[in-house]
């Protein structure tokens, strides 16, 4: 049985990260041109880790399904990226985001991660400026901040509301650079489909070209999982439609175990579902919420009324409005973390007080804001969001309140890494939102760029060589291997199988089944009687799926529906450990709202209610084959420079 071990250095919490570096083993410069790093995924974390691996001096093959590493989710971040610098002078420091990211996150992370996330996140943003990046700017040309949700400074670096597609450029140029210089080979249009573990390491991959359709096996000395998280679980959800958790739940399959699979975050400002044909949901930056307001009518008949289309909601006296987030938490008003403003709106909808046809959906009213700071000053900091919501739904959010409400949007779980981001298999690391390493059970805004980034900047560069100076003289890795080559015959017979089944439904439609059961059941709150349900009727569908699922075209070619299929079947047994998580964890913590667990009376009332005497661990779980129950394995989490207590934005 693997033994957690976490790796982390002996010391006090701010000495641990550069003791660690102090004492760690290197490879030489003549050295790491004798070794390869696979690196899957081309988002920031792929990105920045190829660039600054590649300009190391290793050789480094990266991997992608997308045409281009500029087609990577991590575009569509918009609202920006968290760095202590303090630039407002509003007393911020590397503690205070340690500490707002910790208590975000219910208490839930690794301390020693967070604490070092937070120590790095300055050198992020000079890294970044040193790139050109075009973040916002103060009149006088420093760079601008502006506040965002679970913090009361104000933090964030931003690029207008396109701050991940500014950073990904910045990664891509410097990745492209070391392309250039031969360090760095890109495979586009390809997708990892298995590891290869030889002698009990990681040694390479095997991936499919999506263009030829042919099997290839790739070989090195050590693999990294930068694939991002598994959103689309929920079928409808913020992520691209091509998001999906394959790469992470092969090497879960292969001995790396997965951690707190239950945390998935629900985001509280995005575009509601507006058909049942709908495939995809819109974010819209949780920046909005420094500038607008969020309400919904006080009279549940003036809330019939806008549903009806007899009212409008401008002409909803200020008087009748009720702005619930600064009534409950009037210390964070609109700026509480995305749980608590999640589970918030479900509430005031679920009341009926919901404002739009469906009756899920509440107002983001940016009216103060244009009377306070002019209508061009609004446009400045928010215009092409804006101008995204109109084109969607055909109001201008300028007259009009824009309507949100929550969807799935991140996972704060992820494959289980140590302090040095490798994973239960010696040699297989996983970076950024794949792992689970920083948020806990529920990510502050902001902070996802910043894991990314400091993940493949500083962190996997400074630790990988710990694993990898064992290996300068064992020459390049074979794919001639039996392991290689069972690996390959493994990924042809799945691919095989989806053809010979000729079933009636399409892949789009288990997706759907499912997406509605972890939404209804796994999704912004769960009980136990509805948790036992969706993992019955998971499994259902998922042998559904292999008796009647229909995957047309042929497995040589360009085939979007043998993607979707992969990628789906991996979903539908990622679904059942997320169910089978969130029934172990009976309390409530973060994103994780148990019914049962509820603070039923005192300041916290209706407040999510922890259980640190049972509960206080990262749930690691191990694969222990097909048809039979994972193990559960705990790293217990231990607070010494926070104190560990119930979190209050009230």
């Amino acid at each position: 049985m693997t033994k957690l071990n976490s790796k982390i250095p002996e010391g006090p919490i701010a000495e641990k990260w550069e003791k660690y570096k102090s004492h760690t083993n290197l490879v030489n410069p003549s050295n790491r041109r004798k070794l390869d790093i696979i690196i899957v995924g081309s988002g920031l974390a792929g990105s920045s880790a190829a660039a600054t691996l590649g300009e190391a001096g290793y050789n480094v093959k990266v991997f992608y399904f997308q045409d281009s590493p500029r087609r990577a989710h991590s575009i569509a971040a918009q609202g920006g990226i968290n760095a202590s610098k303090n630039y407002q002078n509003d007393n911020d420091s590397d503690y205070r985001l340690f500490y707002d990211t910790v208590k975000g996150g219910d208490y839930r992370g690794r301390e020693e991660n967070v604490y070092r996330l937070a120590q790095l996140s300055g050198n992020i943003i000079d890294q970044c400026v040193a790139q050109g990046v075009p973040f916002a700017r103060e009149y006088g040309g420093t760079l601008a901040n502006r506040s965002f949700g679970g913090a009361q400074v104000s933090r964030t670096f931003y690029a207008s509301g396109a701050t991940g597609q500014q950073l990904l450029l910045g990664a891509y140029s410097s990745m492209n650079r070391q392309i250039k210089a031969g360090k760095v080979k890109s495979y586009n249009r390809h997708e990892m489909l298995d590891v290869v573990i030889v002698d009990g390491k990681a040694r390479g991959i095997i991936a499919r070209d999506l263009v030829t359709g042919k099997i290839e096996r790739f070989g090195a000395h050590a693999v990294v999982i930068a694939s991002g998280g598994y959103g689309n679980v929920f079928y409808l959800s913020t992520n691209a439609m091509n998001c999906n958790a394959t790469a992470a739940w092969k090497i879960y399959k292969k001995g790396a175990y997965f951690a707190n699979p239950c945390f998935t975050q629900i985001h509280p400002t995005c575009i509601p579902v507006s058909g049942e044909n709908q495939s995809k949901l819109t974010l819209m930056s949780e920046s909005l919420r420094n500038d607008g307001r969020i309400w919904v009518p006080k009279n549940i008949e003036d809330a019939k009324a806008i549903r009806e289309g007899k009212l409008k909601p401008t002409e909803i006296a200020e008087e009748n409005r009720d702005y619930y987030l600064e009534r409950r938490y009037p210390a964070f008003g609109n700026l509480v973390p995305r749980d608590v403003a999640s589970r918030a709106a479900k509430e005031r909808c679920d009341a009926g007080f919901g404002v739009n046809k469906a009756g899920f959906a509440v107002y983001l009213d940016f009216a103060d804001a244009i009377n306070r700071l002019g209508e061009t000053t609004v446009k400045e900091r928010y215009g092409n969001l804006f101008d995204m919501y109109e084109n969607i739904i055909g109001d201008n959010p300028y007259v009009t309140p824009m309507m949100i409400y929550p969807a799935s949007h991140y996972a704060m779980g992820g494959t289980w890494v140590d302090y040095e981001t490798m994973t239960t298999v010696p040699g297989l690391y996983s970076i950024g939102e794949s792992n689970f390493s920083d948020h806990g059970a529920n990510r502050l805004g902001a902070s996802a760029l910043m894991q990314c980034l400091c993940d493949g900047y500083f962190v996997l560069p400074a630790t990988i060589s710990n694993y990898l100076n064992e290996d300068i003289h064992t020459g390049s890795i074979t794919t001639d291997s039996p392991e290689f080559e069972k690996a390959e015959n493994d990924v042809s017979s799945l691919i095989e199988k989806l053809f010979t089944i000729k079933g009636t439904k399409s892949v789009d439609y288990f997706h759907k089944k499912l997406g509605k059961v972890i939404w209804d059941k796994v999704g912004l709150s769960r009980n136990e009687k509805g948790l036992k349900e969706a993992i019955s009727e998971i499994k259902e569908i998922r042998d559904a799926f292999w008796k009647d699922v229909r995957v047309t075209g042929k497995p040589n070619q360009f085939n979007n529906e043998l993607e979707k299929a992969i990628r789906v079947a991996d979903f539908l047994e990622l679904a059942e450990l997320m169910a089978i998580d969130a029934l172990n964890r009976k309390e409530s913590c973060g994103a994780h709202y148990r019914e049962e667990s509820v603070e039923l009376d005192g300041p916290q009332k209706g407040e999510a209610k922890r259980n640190d005497k049972e509960f206080t661990y990262v749930a690691a779980w191990e694969y222990k084959g097909e048809g039979k129950e994972p193990k559960l394995h705990k790293e217990e989490l231990t607070f010494n420079a926070i104190e560990l207590k119930q979190r209050n934005y009230k």
